[in-house]
């Protein structure tokens, strides 16, 4: 008599069932992560906008009336303005008090 090789089928489930739990604990994880990174890139944004008004504030003497003025000067932003990664939308045209743009004015859902 031959015996015949391969896997049985509760082998095969068994191995489906492993991979099934090991894919919903993962995934969520997966994705968790790419909301976080991508508001990590809008922090990184508001800091380099920061940055760009002390720039425009050494070139030009004064800081700019709105976010839009610096923002739509090609010498300071040749890509255009940026936006926040998690929304989509610019960033809060308002600049606070000492001539930054805040964390605060800008939040995710």
């Amino acid at each position: 008599m031959r015996r015949r090789s391969g896997f049985t089928l509760v082998e095969l489930m068994i191995v489906v069932l492993i991979l099934g739990a090991l894919a919903a604990i993962a995934i969520p994880r997966i994705m968790g992560g790419a909301q976080a990174a991508r508001a990590n890139s809008c922090h990184t944004n508001i800091d380099l906008l920061n940055s760009q008004l002390e720039l425009y504030m050494a070139n030009e003497g004064n800081y700019p009336a709105t976010l839009a003025v610096m923002t739509a000067d090609t010498d300071y932003f040749p890509d255009g303005a940026p936006v926040c990664p998690v929304t989509g939308n610019p960033y809060p045209d308002a600049l606070t008090a000492n001539n930054r743009v805040d964390d605060a004015l800008h939040a995710h859902p």
